[in-house]
């Protein structure tokens, strides 16, 4: 938990935001696994986190736009809870610590927003995404389900984003802890991978490192030498001695802000000279976007930039041909990178995704393209001092997507389709750093930085 000053600061800032109505904050419960009492780590709403600090469940809050008045909604402990679980402050003692005078019975929460409601008061909330969060909201507004995302506060959920976009030194700090187990995680893989492990094994060990310095995976771990799929969350290979293996994974700290770091090793330790043209390749536009980001920059422009890089080496290897400029405008690295070049990070490795992905990445300025690859680019706003973004070219060759854009004949004066044949079996390499925008460009979070090149690479993993 920050400082009382902190959260209290916070709250104020967003009232300002929000001049008017009532704004109700929704806490998680815990999640059944497989039966009641076997539940999922218990995570909490970030945007409750954010404002009230409380890492508990089954909380609710409430802040006055008009009034100033600020409460929290929860029960204490009772004895059967005390049995299982320990003795436990009161509620009202843990609210104090984060500024919050008033508490009351979370069976008050209802009568209070229908008393509002009655009085014909704006009630702003954020969009749902667990079902028993949409349970609650509908008892407390009678919203239907299917209305609650079109029906949350846009004036709230900008407030929002405003605010926690440009994260505070206290959040660069724990950030910068997190960013260092991160490090570890994937340095563990640089010496544990060798031909004949199992993925399986390394994905443990990565996930192992996390829990003994850090709360949980802020993701669920992507460690295949199917790279070309993604998001491939399958660990059932032995690793090959020429076969590339992309490790993608993060972790959150005990304060909840997020880690999430790439990197694609070769099986044996060493990169065949068709792999590392390749991965020189994307090395380049990485540290391209790590040498360009800064205030004032739209990281479309990076992610525009990055595209050109990739195009312009896969011409220089005979896979693509043309004008390159061209190329990129009609959108022809989709095919090589069907992802966005990056997205922010924060308490949620998508920082603040479920609020709506285009508030927290697009504004006035810049809309979303309807291209593959630029499309699904997260973040293309001005960037600002104090924002933390991922840094992840990546270039993949995914046999399916080959086949349908050669038989559509798409971009065919750009793509050399038949020289592509002998890359359906590479599979795909990405690169991923966190980066902190600061006044003079960004720096990579952490103490460290992993090893990016061929070179240094392949001297980590010398001795395995």
């Amino acid at each position: 938990m920050f400082s009382k000053e902190t959260y209290m600061q916070r709250r104020e800032k967003l009232l300002k935001d929000v001049p008017s109505g009532l704004i109700l904050f929704l806490g998680n419960s815990e999640a059944p696994c497989n039966y009641p009492d076997n539940t999922y780590d218990f995570r909490q709403d970030s945007c409750f986190l954010y404002f009230f600090g409380l890492d508990k469940p089954d909380l609710a809050a409430i802040m006055d736009a008009e009034n100033g008045d600020q409460i929290i909604f929860g029960d204490d402990v009772t004895m059967d809870d005390i049995i299982w679980m320990g003795p436990q402050m009161k509620l009202a003692d843990e609210a104090a610590q984060v500024g919050i005078t008033h508490v009351e019975p979370f069976a008050k929460l209802e009568e209070y927003v229908k008393k509002s409601l009655e009085d014909k008061r704006t009630l702003h909330f954020t969009p749902p995404y667990r079902g028993e969060t949409k349970i609650l909201l509908n008892a407390l507004t009678g919203i239907p389900f299917a209305e609650m995302k079109s029906a949350a506060s846009v004036p709230l959920i900008k407030a929002i984003v405003k605010q926690r976009m440009v994260k505070e030194h206290c959040e660069i700090e724990e950030m910068d802890r997190i960013a260092n187990v991160g490090y570890m995680m994937q340095y563990t893989v640089m010496k544990l991978m060798k031909p004949g492990v199992p993925e399986q094994v390394l994905a443990g060990a990565v996930e192992g490192v996390c829990r003994s310095y850090a709360y949980i995976p802020s993701f669920t771990t992507i460690l295949s030498q199917h790279g070309e799929t993604m998001h491939n969350h399958l660990h059932n290979c032995l690793i090959g001695k020429d076969r590339l293996c992309v490790i993608d994974c993060g972790a959150e700290s005990n304060m909840h802000y997020a880690s999430d770091f790439t990197r694609t090793l070769p099986g044996g330790g060493k990169f065949s000279q068709k792999q590392a043209d390749i991965y020189s390749i994307v090395s380049t536009a990485n540290q391209y976007s790590h040498d360009n980001c800064r205030p004032g920059v739209t990281h479309k422009s990076i992610h525009m930039a990055c595209s050109k890089i990739i195009l312009q080496g896969l011409k220089n290897l005979g896979l693509v041909e043309g004008d390159i400029d061209e190329a990129v405008n009609l959108g022809v690295q989709g095919l090589f990178m069907p992802h966005g070049l990056g997205h922010a990070i924060g308490m949620d490795v998508h920082d603040m995704e479920g609020l709506g992905e285009d508030y927290v990445g697009y504004d006035d300025t810049v809309s979303r393209s309807p291209q593959l690859g630029l499309g699904s680019l997260r973040m293309a706003r001005t960037l600002e001092t104090g924002n933390v973004v991922s840094d992840e070219p990546g270039i993949y060759f995914i046999p399916a997507l080959i086949e349908k854009w050669k038989s559509e004949g798409k971009f065919k004066d750009y793509i050399c389709y038949d020289k592509l044949e002998s890359y359906y079996d590479f599979g795909g390499i990405r690169l991923e750093d966190d980066l902190l925008i600061t006044a003079g460009g960004c720096r990579t979070l952490g103490a460290k930085r992993l090893p990016i090149t061929v070179k240094d690479v392949e001297e980590a993993m010398k001795d395995n």
